[in-house]
């Protein structure tokens, strides 16, 4: 299987990536960047794009893949809904479009967010909402994750300063938490798994909710 990474030095895509690295039926990951992952291994390729929106570039790099798993996002704090949208729904929506150009039959797996509703009243969920429905629209392999707490794990680290203080702060909090409320809490690891899963043999729902992310 040859996968593609989209995010891979992002909290989810970082343990996304540790994932397939370990599974024996991938035999290749691409990872697409703006900067170097700093991982090297024999089975990962790394390609850099300087515009997300424009997947022109790497056209043929990601011709042959069977899977997607498209982890890149960023924090709705400090930003309108323009350049929210810009990056939680132009960049995803172009890489759902270009794997339609190159194989439809590609599984694609949309990292959004528990809560994401494209009629509520928060604008990060009305984005992720409406990047949800499009790309199970364009694609018949298309799912839309809805991950809840995510604990890091395998010495994974967030980019975002503001999540790395809390996952010190809570972090201890976190086992507690998952025993006490197992379908709200997560692990990268797990996540990565799932969407191993999602390409091997898919999911019933095309929008998986937390529960079923464990």
């Amino acid at each position: 299987m040859k996968v593609v990474i989209f995010g891979a030095t992002g909290m989810v895509g970082q343990g996304v990536l540790h994932e397939c690295l370990l599974a024996p039926d991938v035999e290749q990951v691409l990872a697409v960047v703006r900067t170097p992952t700093g991982i090297s291994h024999p089975r990962l390729r790394e390609v850099r794009l300087a515009d997300f929106a424009d997947l022109g570039p790497i056209r043929d790099e990601l011709r042959g893949s069977d899977a997607c798993f498209y982890c890149l996002g960023v924090s709705a704090v400090g930003l309108d809904e323009a350049a929210y949208a810009r990056v939680s729904y132009d960049y995803p929506m172009a890489a759902a479009r270009m794997f339609a150009e190159l194989d439809r039959r590609t599984t694609f797996v949309y990292v959004s967010g528990a809560g994401t509703n494209p009629n509520g009243r928060q604008m990060w969920a009305r984005v992720k909402g409406r990047t949800e429905r499009d790309i199970i629209d364009l694609l018949p392999n298309g799912y839309a994750f809805r991950p809840g707490i995510i604990q890091p794990t395998r010495g994974v680290r967030s980019k975002t300063r503001l999540y790395n203080t809390a996952y010190t702060v809570l972090g201890p909090l976190i086992p507690l938490l998952e025993r006490i409320a197992p379908k709200y809490v997560t692990t990268t690891d797990r996540l990565g798994r799932a969407m191993l899963r999602a390409a091997r043999v898919g999911f019933p729902n095309r929008v998986v909710e937390h529960a079923d992310l464990r």
